[in-house]
């Protein structure tokens, strides 16, 4: 299964709601009376129609690596590892724009009641901005290489692009990926448990992911299939709510890689079923288990250099 974990993800506009007073409003007063049952549906990666509260149906995947991707016609760029051979940050912005406005185009020639079948929505599951260290990950060209300075950089404009100016109401919503320390091999990937130092952590894995928090402003974040330190990331207080919410200040909505919540009972066995697995990673913590605490962030916190 896999789980978004918003606090009240119910549909694209809702999940602006943190950058609108008034919708926060209108969005807790629609949640009035909801049953547990309607909550938990919309948490879905295919969220499914809510007449009631007048909802289309959602599916929140869609890619825009490199181009949107898997709906139709549309402009091409090279991957992410060519774009990042470009060296260059303004030209990442130019790329996001051309995606979004692709990406907005389509969505608005449908009606905004239509349902959003995968791959049709706002919500973009890009950029990878893992660092590439390791020749047998199998996705490395997805990302911008092994620099964290580099990739923090490409990734800032990439967002901004996508996103557009306006925060309130952005073009499309990018989601970052995959938090953290989620860089090959790919085999064991649903259950590998990184042994990464603290040093190696804040000034290698985690540097790009506070740029494009801190300063590209990245709407929504996507945790990794992985643990760190036997805590699997997507159920993780100590990153997620501490580091991420807390250190900086991020206050957008958390979705979780492709059945990774289902990883932190079958794989990590973190919890002891699906349920628990999924509370455990609504909550950012364990359940079944204390998490280690993470080391504490160097001052000034998670400084790159």
């Amino acid at each position: 299964m896999r789980l978004l974990l918003a606090s009240s993800a119910l549909c694209l506009a809702l999940a602006t709601a943190a950058h609108a007073d008034p919708v926060n409003e209108k969005v807790a007063s629609a949640l009035k009376g909801v049953s547990l049952e309607r909550k938990a549906a919309q948490l879905q990666s295919t969220a499914p129609a809510d007449p009631a509260l007048g909802l289309p149906a959602y599916d929140w995947w869609n890619e825009g690596l490199h181009g949107l991707a898997r709906n139709g016609v549309a402009t091409v760029f090279p991957q992410a590892i060519g774009l990042a051979a470009t060296w260059d940050p303004a030209l990442m912005e130019r790329v996001g724009t051309v995606i979004s406005t692709e990406a907005r185009a389509r969505f608005n020639a449908q009606s905004p009641l239509a349902d959003r079948r995968i791959y049709e929505g706002l919500t973009i599951w890009s950029p990878n901005i893992n660092i590439f260290r390791d020749p047998r990950w199998g996705r490395g060209q997805e990302t911008y290489g092994e620099d964290p300075l580099l990739t923090g950089s490409l990734a800032v404009g990439f967002i901004k692009g996508l996103q557009g100016p306006d925060l309130a109401h952005p073009r499309v919503i990018a989601t970052a990926k995959h938090l953290a320390v989620h860089s090959g091999p790919e085999a064991g990937r649903d259950s590998f448990d990184v042994d990464v130092s603290p040093q190696d952590l804040e000034w290698t894995y985690l540097p790009q992911f506070r740029m494009a928090v801190t300063q590209g402003h990245a709407l929504s974040l996507m945790c990794a299939y992985n643990a760190i330190a036997g805590t699997p990331v997507c159920a993780s207080d100590a990153l997620l709510n501490q580091r991420v919410r807390k250190d900086w200040g991020f206050d957008g909505f958390i979705v979780s890689d492709c059945d990774a919540i289902g990883n932190i009972w079958q794989f990590h066995h973190h919890a002891f079923d699906a349920a628990e697995a999924a509370a455990a990673a609504i909550k950012g913590a364990p359940i079944s288990t204390a998490a280690p605490p993470m080391a504490p962030c160097p001052k000034p916190c998670g400084a790159v250099w």
